[in-house]
């Protein structure tokens, strides 16, 4: 039977880890969001300059044909991205019923949108657990593009190999994301789920006794956050969780298929 651990309050004897300095936020903020952000003012642009019909008031010639085919772009861009990339990412891999399920870390309050990400694992839950409880960038890393990652100034590495001293981890502790940033794990359910404070849940579902589903559960909120994170997040997490699924599912298939050995 899972063990369910929940918390209200962090222990008081985790200290918090040393604040980031002004430099490496501002890098992992260039690096997370600088791409999305020039998407956004393409998007914003493009309709008002339409509307407005900016390049008009452009000289005639390359310069007005420039401003004309930007604008297009623009148009073209927000009605990709919107209406057909962003929706396609929110509910990658997942089944309409797992997308409507109640899942671990889900609150009553109406979210601006949830987000279901879902991979099938030919290797029992126990197995993917493993792989799952180990996340942490002091520790088995995030099974993702480390080299992105490392750009952003996480300075980790991504384990392949099972680390038992990893393994035991309870509601409250530090889940470390970069140097002087971490969360929290707000649930701990092995070999079920782990729901992590501002980012979501992992949760396992067997489908027998040895393949089972992983997915990936979050939510933007409906306020400053929820619109940071579509402008600024949505899109690099969504690379990054879906590399991080795959990572998993490799290592936890590898592993069954060696016995365990790793």
């Amino acid at each position: 039977m899972a063990t369910t651990t929940h918390i209200t309050s962090p222990p008081p004897e985790l200290s918090a880890p040393p604040a980031p300095s002004p430099q490496q936020v501002a890098r992992t903020l260039g690096v997370v969001g600088g791409g999305p952000v020039l998407l956004d003012a393409l998007e914003l642009l493009g309709p008002l300059s339409a509307v407005g019909r900016w390049p008009r008031h452009v000289p005639a010639g390359r310069g007005r044909r420039a401003a004309w085919a930007l604008t297009a772009a623009g148009l073209a861009a927000l009605a990709i991205d919107h209406g057909v990339v962003r929706p396609s990412l929110r509910r990658l891999g997942s089944t309409p019923g797992e997308r409507n399920r109640r899942m671990p870390g889900d609150s009553d309050v109406p979210p601006l949108f949830t987000t279901t990400r879902a991979i099938t694992v030919h290797a029992p839950a126990e197995e993917v657990w493993r792989w799952l409880v180990q996340i942490g960038q002091d520790r088995g890393g995030f099974y993702s593009y480390d080299w992105l990652e490392n750009l952003a100034g996480c300075e980790l590495h991504t384990a392949d190999e099972i680390h038992e001293e990893w393994q035991s981890r309870e509601a409250g502790d530090p889940l470390a994301i970069a140097p002087g940033y971490a969360t929290r794990l707000l649930e701990v359910l092995p070999p079920r789920a782990l729901v992590i404070e501002n980012w979501g849940a992992y949760v396992i579902e067997p489908l027998d006794d040895s393949t089972c589903r992983l997915l990936a559960r979050s939510r933007a909120e409906r306020d400053i956050t929820g619109l940071a994170y579509v402008l600024a997040i949505e899109l690099p997490h969504a690379i990054m969780e879906r590399k991080m699924l795959l990572g998993i599912k490799q290592r936890a298939e590898r592993s069954r298929r060696s016995g365990g050995r790793q």
